[in-house]
């Protein structure tokens, strides 16, 4: 799965042809979450507080 981007040790990823709706895959020590493009919020899964904030802005 190709990386978009690291930062604050939170790696995001995205597939090409991956299920609706249009989303992103969050990694971020030992926890992962499936976040809505659109809403910005964690629609499966799990992150802390402090890294779903940073990801939703």
């Amino acid at each position: 799965m190709p990386i978009l981007s690291v930062f604050f040790g939170i790696i995001v990823r995205m597939l090409h042809d991956d299920h609706p709706p249009p989303h992103i895959h969050v990694e971020y020590q030992g926890f992962e979450a499936l976040v809505n493009i659109q809403t910005g919020e964690v629609s499966e899964g799990r992150l802390p507080k402090k890294a779903t904030a940073i990801v939703k802005e």
